[in-house]
């Protein structure tokens, strides 16, 4: 193995009318249409579909998420790219019924 892997990704999780997460993390969980799948550093590139559900990121020892409704995902090593639908207002991380 490599130790010219990054320490962090870059996450972007774009929803159609606004941009819902930007920031560097330590590794990120997305709901994917197969079931959840963890990325960190240095991951191969994958491009994967989303299912309903929320993801996961931890950044600076701390864990928060966004909750998400379809959309598809792009990985590559230093970084992660995600289209999708939101459900209700998750900017103030509620939770769905």
């Amino acid at each position: 193995m490599s130790d010219g892997l990054p320490a962090t990704l870059h996450l972007k999780v774009v929803a159609p009318r606004r941009l819902l997460v930007e920031t560097d993390v330590e590794a990120v969980f997305l709901p994917t249409l197969e079931g959840q799948i963890g990325v960190f550093p240095g991951h191969r590139p994958l491009f994967v579909g989303l299912g309903r559900g929320r993801i996961v990121y931890r950044e600076g020892g701390a864990e928060d998420s966004v909750a998400v409704r379809g959309g598809y995902a792009q990985v590559q090593p230093e970084k992660v790219i995600v289209m999708t639908e939101v459900g209700e207002d998750d900017e103030a991380g509620g939770a769905a019924a």
